[in-house]
């Protein structure tokens, strides 16, 4: 099984379209803010894109979309946000938004909040051997939550949860300067950054073997 993961799209229309074997992939994750502070029918625009190139998508809403937006995502069905998706034997828990900024954006949570969604997401996935995180936030303090000054702005329910539970991979985004790769013991953390830049992950499932990358 293959999925293309790939975030922060903000509206940037067919900035997608150039990976390579899209249409072939399994499922398309999207990380979140499809748009800038935009509305249900801005996502709904972006959704159609990508579906044109691959129907099978699985996504969450980032902290610059609107709540109207992970509404959209939730009444189509692919929304990951706060919930667990199983896909063949592997499991899937989403997270969207984003922990507190200084900026007041449309869609973010207290760090207790993003804990209960993470419980929640993974109570609907328990029983599988392996699962995938994908989070629009990335772990505090980490090489994918860094700012260009140097701060560190991921969320700790984050850091916290993959410490804990350990899944195989997180796939974030929203620092788009922080595009790389760390580990949470063994779990291999990806921000494939801006999709314009042409960023997006490659992850690999091969007789259960779960392998990610990032490419551009």
């Amino acid at each position: 099984m293959r999925i293309i993961a790939f975030g922060d799209i903000h509206m940037n229309t067919g900035a997608f379209e150039s990976i390579e074997n899209i249409r072939s992939a399994d499922y398309i994750v999207i990380t979140g803010d499809l748009t800038n502070f935009g509305s249900r029918k801005d996502a709904e625009k972006m959704i159609q894109q990508v579906q044109a190139a691959n129907r099978n998508i699985l996504a969450v809403a980032g902290n610059l979309d609107q709540p109207e937006v992970a509404g959209y995502l939730e009444e189509t069905g692919i929304s990951l946000h706060g919930r667990g998706e199983l896909i063949a034997n592997l499991g899937l828990v989403g997270l969207g938004g984003s922990n507190y900024t200084p900026f007041n954006t449309p869609f973010e949570f207290s760090e207790q909040e993003l804990s209960g969604l993470l419980t929640e997401g993974l109570a609907q996935v328990e029983k599988t051997a392996e699962h995938i995180l994908v989070s629009h936030t990335p772990p505090f303090h980490t090489k994918v939550d860094r700012l260009l000054n140097g701060n560190h702005v991921g969320s700790t329910a984050v850091r916290s949860y993959i410490e804990k539970h350990q899944p195989r991979l997180c796939l974030t985004g929203h620092i788009h300067e922080a595009r790389g790769e760390d580990y949470i013991g063994r779990t291999h953390i990806l921000n494939p950054g801006m999709v314009k830049d042409g960023g997006y992950i490659e992850v690999l499932i091969e007789k259960g073997k779960i392998s990610a990358s990032l490419h551009s």
